[in-house]
């Protein structure tokens, strides 16, 4: 009997302590103002398109979106680059294609029916360039991470010294917002990193916005057209509530009630 009170004295124990740990490492995430949030929210081209530029300069020499074609670049709902742009801007790039005539692998510009370039061969040259971590694929991290684009926003604006006592690893670096706060990538923003097409100020939170709506797009890219629809639900639920409603009171007003 005194062995069972053990083990369960133990483990009250060790679950009061994870949830001590739990509430010490919950760390409220910053908040800004999606324009895609609510049943009419949409995406700021502008900011799709700022997006798309920071990630081409900073973060896709590590991070692929493999699921997204240069085509989509220009495509509704997104970006909207025109055409000439999106052919552009894929050209810019090289996709190894073929076997040709003599069986060889040759290079080409990238076409825009090609997904977006992916900055290493394999996963294991992807581990090897990064310290043996794995950089994600971006392409709906957006959607798969929890906390969704707060966390992604926050995790890019957490980076911060290590707290007193607190000792990294060579490669690993304090970030607030990381589960665990320690992560292996450096921090990716600074202000005036890069210079926006449009003459944006390029701060470390217009960056993390733009870069992080463009995120959004590519895990959601039909998000403005369920909005659409379901706003058009909702508003024939609206009219047939109404007409069944009338309906009802007319059907019953040729009963007459009991007194």
């Amino acid at each position: 009997m005194k062995n069972i009170f053990k083990i369960v004295y133990l483990l009250v124990f060790l679950f009061s302590g994870n949830l001590q740990i739990s509430a010490a490492e919950k760390v409220d995430l910053l908040k800004t103002n999606w324009s895609f949030k609510g049943l009419f929210g949409k995406f700021d081209r502008g900011s799709l398109q700022r997006g798309y530029q920071v990630y081409t300069e900073v973060c896709s020499s590590c991070h692929s979106m493999k699921y997204v074609s240069y085509r989509n670049l220009f495509e509704p709902g997104g970006p909207e680059f025109t055409e000439e742009q999106a052919k552009a801007i894929a050209s810019s790039f090289e996709v190894t294609d073929g076997p040709n005539s003599d069986g060889e692998m040759f290079l080409r510009p990238a076409k825009l029916s090609d997904k977006f370039v992916m900055p290493y061969e394999n996963v294991k040259a992807a581990q090897a360039a990064n310290g043996g971590a794995y950089p994600p694929d971006m392409s709906v991290l957006a959607k798969a991470r929890s906390g969704g684009v707060d966390y992604i926003y926050s995790l890019l604006l957490g980076y911060e010294d290590a707290p007193a006592g607190v000792l990294l690893d060579d490669g690993v670096y304090y970030n607030k917002y990381m589960y665990g706060n320690n992560i292996k990538m450096a921090e990716p923003l600074s202000d005036d990193l890069i210079e926006y097409s449009d003459g944006t100020t390029a701060s470390k939170e217009q960056m993390a916005k733009d870069v992080t709506t463009f995120l959004m797009w590519a895990a959601e890219p039909h998000l403005e057209s369920r909005h659409k629809m379901g706003f058009k639900a909702i508003l024939y639920l609206i009219i047939l509530t109404i007409l069944v409603y009338f309906s009802m009171k007319k059907i019953w007003s040729r009963i007459e009630s009991e007194v």
